[in-house]
């Protein structure tokens, strides 16, 4: 079973980068990534592929250099890390136990629920991006300080599913499937699922991994189909992350502690949803002073 896993990760992966290439091409602009969205692409799956997630920290470096419109930042996120995560799935499935037919099971709902969700988010205006993702960073600082406080579920011996504990897995999987194309990263809430299902907390590396590894290639595509992405920042969130998954996984994993990164993201995720929420509003203010202005 987990050779049938990684053989069709190996497809989503080969078809994603097909039609990412088709659509480059398709391009007359090309805009080569600089030093710093490598920069970001190397940091956030460097400490994603520890747990902690790339999805916040990465919109919190759009944000503070200004790097992406803030309306293609979940395309930007989706399309950008594929590779990296990718990789990273590969890995973890590899060397983690779990349940095959648990995992199969809520890995495939999550690409579902990636494919619903991205169809919706794609064609989202400005604002509500603003306004959702801003909402999504608050909701990831909770989880993140909620774990860091040692508030959440430590979790239980079992490695896979069965009955309604199943069935709930597979359900929120899919929704949390969906809520990743917004740009909520599933590593928190996909960690707090597996502790309350019971299950020992290293299967969730390989099912959030592998979920996300599913998913971001089918949310990706309609991204790309789309054009809701910035294609400099993603070619550099995917070239500088390469390196970042295999240094992490490889060598310095093991040797270091995250906790004080942890609450440096905390801080950092609730100031970029703040500006986030700031920008919807301000811009809401602009949008209402023109018409008045008209009328005078």
């Amino acid at each position: 079973m987990k050779t049938a896993l990684f053989i069709a990760l190996a497809i989503f992966g080969a078809t994603y980068l097909y039609v990412w290439i088709a659509e480059i091409r398709e391009r007359r602009d090309r805009p080569k990534p600089d030093l710093r969205d490598g920069f970001i692409g190397l940091i956030t799956n460097f400490f994603d592929t520890l747990g902690i997630g790339s999805y916040a920290t990465t919109t919190s470096f759009f944000k503070l250099w200004g790097l992406v419109p803030d309306e293609q930042i979940p395309g930007t996120l989706n399309v950008g890390h594929t590779v990296p995560t990718l990789i990273q799935a590969f890995i973890y499935i590899a060397v983690v136990k779990v349940d095959v037919m648990t995992l199969a099971l809520m890995v495939g709902a999550a690409a579902l629920g990636a494919w619903l969700g991205a169809g919706v988010v794609a064609s989202w205006s400005r604002r509500k991006i603003q306004i959702g993702m801003g909402i999504a960073l608050l909701v990831m600082a909770v989880f993140f300080l909620l774990r860091q406080l040692d508030f959440l579920p430590a979790g239980g011996n079992e490695y896979g599913l069965t009955g309604i504990k199943l069935i709930i897995g597979v359900a929120v999987n899919a929704v949390l499937g969906a809520l990743m194309t917004l740009g909520i990263g599933m590593y928190a809430p996909c960690m707090v699922l597996i502790s309350l299902l019971g299950m020992n907390s290293t299967t969730a590396y390989p099912i959030m991994m592998g979920s996300c590894a599913f998913l971001m290639p089918v949310g990706s595509a309609r991204f790309i189909r789309e054009a809701k992405y910035n294609l400099k920042s993603a070619f550099g969130l995917a070239i500088g992350g390469i390196p970042g998954v295999l240094i992490a996984a490889f060598i310095v994993g093991e040797k270091m502690s995250v906790v004080t990164v942890r609450w440096l993201v905390i801080v950092v995720v609730i100031y970029t949803a703040i500006m986030m929420l700031r920008s919807a509003y301000v811009e809401r203010r602009v949008k209402a002073a023109v018409p008045a202005a008209n009328s005078i």
